[in-house]
């Protein structure tokens, strides 16, 4: 059974649907009491990164779990086979099997116990090769999740810039609209940025799909998150889907339908349960705030109810899985729009009031803190 689990783990490349399986018993077992310790942390950045600690750890003690099941059931094996001899002529009892098993699965071959049937014999050779195989898969094993960890990280750093921090779908529109000389978001810019979500909302259901222990790992900032931004893009490629004035909705419908497949599929990856009771993310008087930021942007939305049901009907094809992984994570998502202008991650450093505080004084001046992100450029 531990064999059968490392393999679907570790080499097969989709999800297994089987009712009972060893790893996800393994994080269930840890992940709920290490989420419960978290949410006694109040402070939201030291909060992250406790729970930043889990998914590093968690594959090492996996790692030392499957290792450890894999003595016991060769240590069970040749304590009911027989047939060893110890060189201090006491007696073999189960623990010295143990150890006897463990010092055969790591070769350390310290011959103070000895098997002498022939039984005993093939399956120590057979512990052995496991050990070495098993040193190798997890050789090759942690650079793979570590690549793919780094790469899913690349995006969502861009995105800083691009969205905000938190990212948010109104600021990675107006943002864009304030990239072109037309009071329109240029539609080739737009594509663009949707066609590299897309293939980053593949290579995401993949890898992680792949590899399910990269779900835990949490991005570099507190308030940044593979979640966030899938449902960024989801956010952002239903407001165009919905209808945008000059934008042609062609690329969005596609992105937005990876990017619902990615959160679809991950929730069932993370065993997420629907949430009845979930907040409104997107009431009508927030809509109508949203609505009047792109205008005042270039960016007008249709209007009338049409339009408010087939956004509301886009939202719920993705809103509740992505909130229930979110609610399993403790993944904090972002709002459609911030309520109040917040620097971006990049803007921020911890010389920043002194060296302001520095230069302003040189010219005679009082610090003064920006209105909006766009004053820093």
């Amino acid at each position: 059974m531990v064999l059968l689990d490392a393999f679907e783990t570790v080499v097969l490349p989709r999800r297994v649907t089987r009712h009972f399986k060893l790893t996800a018993w393994f994080y269930r077992r840890t992940w709920i009491p290490w989420r419960n310790l978290a949410g006694r942390i109040r402070t939201p950045s030291r909060q992250q990164n406790f729970l930043g600690y889990f998914g590093p750890l968690s594959l090492i003690m996996l790692l030392a779990f499957w290792a450890a099941t894999l003595i016991i059931g060769f240590a069970l094996l040749q304590y009911g086979i027989g047939g060893h001899e110890q060189l201090s002529h006491e007696p073999l009892t189960f623990g010295r099997i143990i150890y006897h098993s463990g010092q055969t699965f790591f070769t350390l071959g310290y011959g103070d116990i000895l098997p002498t049937s022939s039984l005993a014999r093939a399956l120590s050779v057979i512990e052995a090769g496991m050990g070495f195989a098993f040193l190798g898969v997890v050789i090759g094993y942690l650079p793979v999740v570590y690549a793919s960890f780094s790469r899913r990280e690349i995006q969502i750093s861009m995105l800083d810039a691009r969205a905000g921090s938190p990212p948010t779908a109104s600021e990675l529109l107006v943002r864009l609209a304030g990239t072109s000389e037309n009071p329109a978001i240029d539609q080739r810019v737009l594509d663009q940025v949707l066609r590299d979500w897309e293939r980053w909302s593949a290579e995401l259901l993949e890898s992680h799909i792949s590899y399910p222990v990269l779900s835990f790992f949490r991005s570099q900032h507190y308030n940044q998150s593979w979640l966030g931004a899938l449902m960024t893009m989801l956010d952002v490629t239903s407001l165009v889907i919905t209808g945008i004035e000059g934008i042609h909705p062609g690329q969005a419908r596609m992105t937005f339908a990876m990017a619902r497949h990615a959160a679809v599929d991950l929730a069932q990856v993370v065993n997420a349960r629907y949430d009845p009771a979930a907040a409104e993310r997107l009431p009508d008087a927030d809509f109508d705030v949203l609505r009047e930021t792109l205008a005042t942007a270039g960016l007008k939305m249709r209007t009338g109810d049409e339009a408010r049901q087939k956004l509301n009907k886009l939202r719920s094809m993705y809103e509740p899985y992505v909130h229930s992984t979110a609610k399993n994570l403790m993944i904090a998502l972002p709002p459609w729009q911030n309520p109040a202008k917040t620097r971006d991650n990049w803007q921020a450093g911890p010389w920043d009031r002194m060296i302001q505080a520095k230069g302003l004084a040189v010219l005679g001046q009082k610090p003064v803190q920006p209105r909006s992100n766009e004053e820093h450029f």
